[in-house]
């Protein structure tokens, strides 16, 4: 299905662009919209393309036709169309935000922003194996990988808290892109079976305050539909 409605944010093009607009295809109901997301957190313009899902709730062969991965989020910067949450992340801080929002090596957060840009791929991955074996298959007499991942799981789980105690955001003081990939594993996961943090009250206090963030109200609204990017001027 082609995309049904496009827009633009942001006024002019991003630095290292070569005059080239940053594409968001979002693909509805995904982890595109922590794309968004960034890209209104840097106030970047782009340009985004909305898909539309199957009647079965896959994406539809237009979207998976975007990248080999065929996979949810990509982006096109000219001639490059990129994949992968962590590595689109990444990509557009440092080549377009001026390495705004990456917290560098030599700040004290770094290996905890390095660990946090991977949690999203292994929490979904342990996610992922227990919804393959089935929820009658999660007690204890479950096959042992099932109980590895849930024992995966647990850990992940019990890092966060603990790192959320320590400091208001993953990378540290300041909020980073690491905050941007790991908010969709906390509140929408729990919706097919992921770990609630109904007992971790500094994640629940971290979600409360990360979701407030005005760039993330306005992507919740862009991704839904609910609100078309700002059309770029001039």
């Amino acid at each position: 299905m082609a995309a049904s409605r496009g827009g633009l944010r942001g006024v002019g093009h991003a630095p290292g662009s070569g005059g080239a607009m940053i594409t968001v295809y979002h693909l509805e109901a995904s982890q595109s919209e922590r794309v968004i997301w960034l890209m209104e957190e840097l106030a970047l313009p782009y340009r985004l393309e909305r898909f539309a899902r199957e009647a079965d709730g896959a994406a539809p062969p237009a979207y998976r036709a975007l990248h080999p991965f065929g996979t949810a989020p990509v982006i096109r910067d000219g001639d490059r169309v990129i994949a992968e949450s962590a590595a689109i992340v990444e990509y557009i801080c440092r080549v377009h935000g001026g390495g705004r929002l990456i917290v560098g090596p030599d700040e004290s957060g770094y290996a905890d922003y390095l660990q946090a840009m991977q949690l999203n791929a292994a929490i979904q991955g342990a996610l992922f194996v227990r919804m393959a074996h089935g929820a009658d298959a999660d007690g204890d007499d479950a096959p042992v990988i099932v109980r590895a991942c849930r024992r995966r799981e647990d850990g992940y789980f019990r890092y966060l808290e603990t790192r959320l105690g320590e400091a208001p955001y993953l990378g540290g003081a300041h909020f980073s892109g690491a905050d941007i990939m790991l908010l969709h594993n906390l509140t929408v996961l729990p919706q097919y079976g992921g770990r609630t943090i109904d007992d971790l009250p500094n994640t629940r206090a971290y979600v409360a305050r990360v979701s407030a963030r005005p760039a993330c109200v306005r992507a919740a609204a862009i991704a839904s539909g609910a609100a078309d990017p700002p059309a770029a001027a001039g």
